[in-house]
């Protein structure tokens, strides 16, 4: 079984910034299209940011332009989420997850699908 392991959330003040990391065990994330995906309280999972495992193409939601960056380091099998100016609305458990190549990152994160998906890490923004 394929598994994801996100780390890095907690809790920080508005304009503040958090890395999330997303790591794998038992198979190498440089095969697969990573997304990050949170969901807030009372409302449906979001994608936030995807990376291709071709081209590394991106992709980010509008509400994170400019503020997140998504990245991967194949030799630690590693994808990251630099998280900058954080606000109180960026509050929510964040996931990662992996799909096999096939789609494009746009609706990877936009159809929220994939095939393989971590436990999620917390970020909560709050002064």
């Amino acid at each position: 079984q394929l598994q994801l392991v996100e780390s890095g959330g907690g809790l920080v003040q508005p304009g503040g910034s958090l890395r999330l990391s997303c790591a794998a065990s038992k198979f190498t994330l440089d095969y697969y299209a990573i997304g990050w995906f949170r969901q807030a309280p009372g409302k449906e999972r979001e994608g936030v940011s995807c990376i291709s495992s071709s081209d590394g193409s991106t992709y980010y939601a509008d509400s994170v332009k400019g503020r997140f960056t998504i990245s991967r380091d194949n030799a630690k099998n590693q994808v990251y989420l630099q998280m900058n100016s954080l606000k109180p609305e960026d509050t929510a458990v964040y996931y990662c997850a992996a799909t096999a190549p096939g789609t494009t990152v746009q609706r990877m994160c936009v159809t929220v699908d994939s095939d393989y998906w971590g436990q999620g890490t917390q970020v909560t923004v709050s002064s």
